[in-house]
């Protein structure tokens, strides 16, 4: 006789393999048409100018001293390289993130975070369809392990862009503390600006490849849907 809780435990099962088949066949279609007018969206098709925002760290005048002079730089003996300016605080208050990214940012994540959970649902339910082991009769079940295997991947994947969005934002501080310790230096602040174009592009890739990953996996469901179902045939079927 069966348990309370093994009785909700097939009903999980159940309600889980049913979410998952409504998933690929109205979930993932509506996906990839909603990315795709979010790619093709004003938010992801900025020009590239348009993203940069000014850094509020002046460059302070140059000291003049000796009769018109500049003072001499002084060298770290050790390292034999010029001391930056000590930063107690900014003047113009505090640097603040990039806000065209912010926003963009802020559309990409609930999309990533989206993908990582149907890449779960799916895993869980090919999991679900995999018979007991036995022998003979096996090509169904290379089926089922070859579509896991590529919802895995794509679940990786997906983990991988959040990584990507929090380097991103550690990169720019670095820079703009280098901005801050080096405010004569127009390459440090050229530097930022190309991070944040690189990083919009990336945000629009990012979009891109979570479309391309909806596709993907409802191609390799739908084409495989009967044997990942249904992964051995019954001896009456094979008869006719």
């Amino acid at each position: 006789m069966a348990t309370p809780a093994s009785e909700k435990v097939e009903l999980f099962k159940e309600s889980l393999k049913l979410k998952a088949e409504q998933l690929i066949l109205t979930g993932f279609p509506e996906k990839i048409v909603l990315l795709n007018e979010l790619l093709a969206s004003s938010l992801l098709n900025e020009d590239l100018k348009d993203v940069h925002q000014a850094i509020n760290i002046d460059v302070p005048d140059p000291i003049v001293v000796n009769n018109g002079e500049p003072p001499a730089k002084r060298l770290k003996t050790e390292t034999n390289c010029v001391e930056g300016t000590k930063v107690l605080m900014f003047e113009n208050g505090p640097v603040k993130c990039n806000q065209v990214l912010m926003q963009v940012i802020k559309i990409v994540k609930p999309h990533i975070k989206q993908l990582i959970e149907d890449a779960n649902l799916l895993k869980m339910w090919v999991s679900f369809m995999i018979p007991k082991i036995e022998d003979g009769n096996n090509f169904g079940v290379s089926v089922q392990e070859e579509t896991l295997a590529e919802i895995q991947s794509v679940e990786s994947e997906a983990g991988a862009f959040f990584d990507q969005i929090s380097r991103y934002f550690l990169s720019r501080a670095k820079i703009i503390s280098k901005v801050a310790k080096y405010p004569h230096v127009a390459d440090y602040r050229q530097a930022v600006f190309e991070l944040d174009e690189k990083e919009y592009m990336s945000m629009w890739l990012v979009i891109c490849e979570i479309r391309n990953r909806y596709s993907t996996l409802h191609d390799i469901v739908i084409k495989n849907l009967e044997k990942i179902k249904k992964p051995r045939s019954t001896n009456s079927e094979s008869l006719y």
